[in-house]
């Protein structure tokens, strides 16, 4: 098994890094700093494989993801709503999620796009409350589905090279699972044990074009790949222990940028919620825009 070291990338540090992605379009990184409310995007430089010229777009937080779409609007899932955010910066509520009213505080936290450009966004409570949490899918027209119940810490989303198997974690079983996913109606099931983990928790996770996944271990500093057959791969050391996510970077794809965190009693770390990345010698699979113009996939309205 390969082990490679990541190195700290110049953008300073955040409270809660989250979710990074890449625009293919723009050619830009995007990440989210969940407790700030900040929107950040930075170009790579390839040859120095580093983050250069930020930006930032403030927003109410907590922001737990963003992502682009296919128009050119980004969606920012906020608390329990999800908005369109025009180049301009105008925000627009596209759905809120039917989130219980049951007094316990809950916010949307880890969301991707599905290979037919629809959104997977989990939730999370504030408080840690076991099983209080779910999963939701928003389609193109708007409406809102509800996939999972019972989870505590939605996390984790990415899908197979083919579409057919989607990667996903509720956090506080220490385990990702691997799902049948069905692109034609958005839905899985027939979940097996992907992935277990003893020495922390996974967090967000990104798939490469060869099949391989990647995923962030809050708490053990670092991101570990796997085969699709689930043999333990490479083991990627970050550095500070609270590792969020990651996702591979750049016109080829082949950098993979880690986010981490300065909380949970990690703010003294040195480089604490920064980011990092490496080449580890594969490539990633180029992310789907949200379909808020025209469908992905023939049977998507």
């Amino acid at each position: 098994m390969d082990t490679l070291r990541a190195h700290v990338c110049a953008p300073p540090p955040g409270d809660l890094c989250e979710g990074p992605v890449w625009d293919s379009r723009t050619r830009e990184l995007l990440w989210v700093d969940i407790t700030r409310g900040h929107i950040h995007r930075a170009d790579l430089d390839r040859a120095a494989v580093d983050l250069v010229r930020q930006r930032m777009i403030s927003v109410e937080p907590p922001v737990g993801a963003v992502l682009p779409c296919a128009s050119g609007d980004l969606l920012a899932a906020m608390g329990d709503t999800v908005f369109r955010i025009a180049p301009e910066g105008t925000r627009t509520p596209l759905a809120t999620l039917p989130i219980p009213d049951d007094g316990v505080r809950r916010r949307m936290n880890d969301a991707k796009v599905d290979p037919c450009g629809r959104l997977l966004v989990g939730t999370m409570s504030a408080d840690g409350v076991a099983g209080s949490a779910a999963l939701y899918r928003l389609d193109p027209d708007g409406g809102v589905h509800v996939l999972r119940t019972g989870v505590t810490i939605s996390n984790g989303l990415g899908w197979s090279p083919d579409g057919g198997t989607l990667y996903y974690t509720d956090s506080k079983t220490l385990r990702v699972d691997a799902y049948e996913y069905d692109s034609a109606t958005g839905t899985f099931d027939n979940g097996r044990p992907f992935a277990q983990f003893g020495d922390g928790e996974p967090d967000g996770l990104t798939v490469a074009a060869d099949g391989s996944v990647w995923i962030a271990v809050w708490g053990a500093g670092q991101v570990r790949a796997f085969d699709p057959d689930g043999r333990p791969r490479a083991v990627v050391e970050v550095g500070p222990s609270r590792v969020s996510s990651c996702t591979f970077a750049g016109p080829d794809l082949d950098v993979l940028v880690i986010t981490t965190a300065a909380v949970d009693g990690a703010a003294r770390e040195p480089d604490a919620g920064r980011l990092f990345a490496c080449v580890p010698g594969v490539t990633g699979l180029e992310a789907t825009l949200f379909a808020d113009t025209e469908a992905v996939c023939a049977d998507v309205q």
